[in-house]
């Protein structure tokens, strides 16, 4: 018996806030290659979801500036200038937010700094309509540990099958597929409203 979706979940990087460290690094870098040198190998994925984790930005930035001293000020622009990578609302994903408010719960689950996080959240209305929010800094676990999927669920009073948890992620999305969510893993060929019309009403 297929369970009726009575909750869903967003990712919000990647899903509803568009989110890149080169539209800060193109203004910091002159050459295209050196930058993407830059945030494969210094400021990496991996560096950053340890902020997401609960490391401090300052700990995280004099790490890096020990190890790369000739990279100082770009690492030092990683989060002093940090709003500068964040190109916007993803528009068209927002929109749907207002009438599925309607008629569904919705939460966010997301790999954010504690630290950063505040701040795009006052400048953006639509995560007012969110009943829930968990950041993994704040709960020192991140995505895709199903600890933290766990934690959502057992702190609102969610069951995982009549939930559905969107991210653009697909290890997150594997994740929440083991624990028995409903997933859309959006990546750049997926209409978000198309594959919402699967799922609910």
């Amino acid at each position: 018996m297929t369970m009726e979706i009575k909750n869903i979940i967003f990712d919000f990087g990647g899903v509803l806030i568009d989110w890149n460290p080169r539209y800060l690094y193109r203004n910091v870098f002159r050459d295209e290659m050196e930058m993407e040198f830059f945030l494969k190998e210094i400021c990496s994925p991996e560096w950053n979801l340890k902020q997401d984790a609960g490391r401090s930005f300052n700990d995280a930035t004099k790490e890096l500036v020990v190890k790369f001293p000739q990279y100082e000020n770009e690492i030092r622009n990683y989060y002093s200038n940090w709003l500068k990578m964040i190109g916007g609302a993803i528009e068209e994903n927002v929109a749907l937010i207002a009438n599925l408010k309607n008629k569904y719960r919705l939460f966010g689950l997301t790999n954010w700094s504690a630290e950063a996080f505040p701040i795009v959240y006052n400048q953006y209305s639509f995560f007012k309509k969110f009943e829930g929010i968990i950041v993994s800094e704040t709960e020192k676990i991140v995505k895709p540990d199903v600890r933290i999927y766990q934690l959502l669920l057992t702190r609102y009073g969610l069951i995982a099958n009549e939930s559905l948890f969107i991210d653009d992620n697909p290890e997150n999305i594997n994740a929440a597929n083991k624990l028995g969510f409903k997933t859309i893993h959006l990546n750049k060929n997926v209409n978000l409203k198309s594959e919402l019309q699967k799922f609910v009403i």
